[in-house]
């Protein structure tokens, strides 16, 4: 058994992978295990990874036969780790060399520690800048339903070591192609008794070629995850593991809206870059969603703003927003 297994998903990353290995391979701490799994790619990622696979041991490779997403090519590889505990990295971030030794000590500091939250590098591959995430909380160590409730709003990042033991109970969400992995950090988090920060340093690349970031109809796939997200949410306070479950209700709630909203937003000022048949799937996805909010959840002070009543009809919301963003137009924002 290792003491750490790496999860790293590969889709078509040649351009970045050798630094992502390269910085796993020189990590300090030695005992780890790394789980590659090859998404199918069509660039010469296969190589690369079955290259330092040849160089390194502690490497083992994996070559799916049909690319499906990081969620499906991640949960892969985590039926063969054996590590105390797990964390992913993605194919184009990269870690200081002592990321997971500092992480490592973090988390088996204290018997009860389940989780322990890198510390996070955004790289702003385009601007060529870097900054800290600031997460916005001032303790360091936290219940797992405290950790739970700051991640539902990304008050806090889902970049970090696990055990493994909760991992595999609770592997990653498969119901889309994107973004739906970000609610197993949510369960993670809600499952573990407390979870604490270190500063092994994670450097997250944020570029215009990025998956989530691409202008593609991938990218309303985070409608279907937040609502499976709130579903989740549901059962799980029908287990009594969360507390106030009202007040966390409404505030998921207010924020899915905003987001349905937010994607309409992108979606009628990006609309010329879709198909016409692109454009039909995105729109009934969003009139989908429509109908599942629970407007008595959203507060009366949202729902007086203009281009922010949770209307169920797709026409009247689409007339309202369309309106809105005319009118934004003509005063200048």
């Amino acid at each position: 058994m290792s003491k750490v297994s790496v999860l790293i998903a590969v889709y078509n990353a040649e351009k970045y992978l050798e630094q992502c290995l390269e910085s796993v391979c020189s990590q300090s701490l030695r005992d780890i295990q790394i789980v590659c799994v090859n998404d199918c790619s069509t660039d010469s990622s296969a190589e690369i990874l079955d290259r330092y696979a040849k160089t390194d041991k502690r490497i083992t490779v994996i070559h799916l036969l049909e690319n499906s997403g990081q969620a499906v090519a991640r949960n892969e590889g985590l039926k063969i780790a054996d590590g105390e505990f797990v964390m992913m990295l993605d194919s184009d971030d990269w870690l200081e060399y002592d990321a997971i030794e500092k992480a490592y000590r973090a988390i088996t500091a204290e018997e009860d520690i389940d989780c322990c939250l890198l510390d996070l590098i955004l790289y702003y591959q385009d601007e060529e800048r870097m900054e800290a995430f600031n997460n916005r909380t001032e303790k360091t160590l936290l219940t797992g339903e405290e950790a739970f409730k700051l991640s539902l709003f990304w008050n806090i990042h889902g970049l970090y070591l696990i055990r493994a033991s909760i991992h595999k109970a609770h592997p990653y969400d498969t119901s889309c192609r994107l973004f739906s992995d970000d609610n197993t950090t949510h369960i993670h988090y809600l499952y573990s008794r407390k979870v604490v920060f270190s500063k092994g340093r994670y450097y997250y690349r944020k570029h215009s070629a990025s998956m989530t970031t691409a202008m593609t109809i991938r990218r309303f796939d985070y409608l279907e995850a937040i609502l499976n997200m709130k579903r989740t949410l549901e059962i799980e306070i029908g287990k009594g593991r969360i507390s106030e479950p009202e007040k966390i209700l409404n505030k998921y709630e207010t924020y899915r809206w905003l987001n349905i909203v937010d994607a309409y937003w992108v979606y009628y000022s990006n609309r010329t870059l879709f198909t016409e048949q692109e454009c039909k799937e995105i729109e009934s996805r969003i009139a989908d969603k429509l109908k599942t909010v629970e407007r008595f959840r959203i507060p009366l002070s949202l729902k007086i703003k203009l281009g922010y009543y949770p209307f169920r009809s797709y026409k009247v919301f689409s007339f309202v927003e369309d309106f809105y963003f005319r009118l934004r137009k003509l005063i200048g924002h």
